[in-house]
């Protein structure tokens, strides 16, 4: 089993910047893609970026692009998304999630293995 705790969320203005964090503890000596998602009030899960083991592979969704920034410390077992430029629409609770793998440059979006339990980010304009 792996836990996962997510952190850093809050409230801040728009075009404001906050930077998450998500801290993995237990079975952490297998390898695992990361992955940050996130649900609006109304509405249902949506992915936001994912990162590979290695860190050299990483995807994000078209409405985050160029604004966020997924990346990982391996040796902190711990994953951030660096989220600038925030809007009012980027309100959610942000989730990040794990899935084991056996590839060190694979990402996936789907079929997570474990969750956290969130953090609320609320973008004020």
């Amino acid at each position: 089993q792996v836990q996962l705790v997510e952190s850093g969320g809050g409230l801040v203005q728009a075009g404001g910047s906050l930077r998450l964090s998500c801290a993995a503890s237990g079975r952490t000596g297998s390898m695992y893609s990361m992955g940050w998602f996130r649900q609006a009030p109304g509405k249902e899960r949506e992915f936001v970026a994912a990162i590979s083991w290695s860190g050299r592979s990483t995807l994000y969704a078209d409405s985050v692009r160029g604004r966020f920034t997924i990346s990982r410390d391996n040796a902190k077992n711990t994953v951030y998304l660096e989220m600038n430029s925030l809007k009012p629409e980027h309100t959610a609770v942000y989730y990040c999630a794990a899935k084991i793998t056996y590839l060190r440059d694979s990402y996936y979006v789907n079929n997570m293995d474990y969750w956290g339990k969130g953090t609320l980010v609320t973008v004020s304009s």
